[in-house]
């Protein structure tokens, strides 16, 4: 997912799509655990995306946080 996509999702569906990202990656890291995966990459490439979703969440929270001030 691009940043440009992550930009123009509402709070909720941020938040709705780092749970869902996160779900993947305990899937996939237990599927890793039992037996080796085709493409291990894809760990990392999912846990960065769990990150920038996470950052451009807590970006936001700040943001309205301020604003409230």
């Amino acid at each position: 997912m691009k940043n440009s996509e992550i930009l123009g999702l509402s709070t909720e569906e941020l938040t709705a799509k780092i749970n869902e990202e996160k779900n993947n990656l305990n899937k996939l890291k237990f599927a890793h655990a039992v037996s080796a995966i085709e493409n291990p990459t894809r760990i990392k490439a999912l846990r960065r995306e769990v990150a920038r979703l996470s950052t451009e969440l807590t970006k936001r929270k700040a943001a309205s946080a301020s604003v409230t001030e």
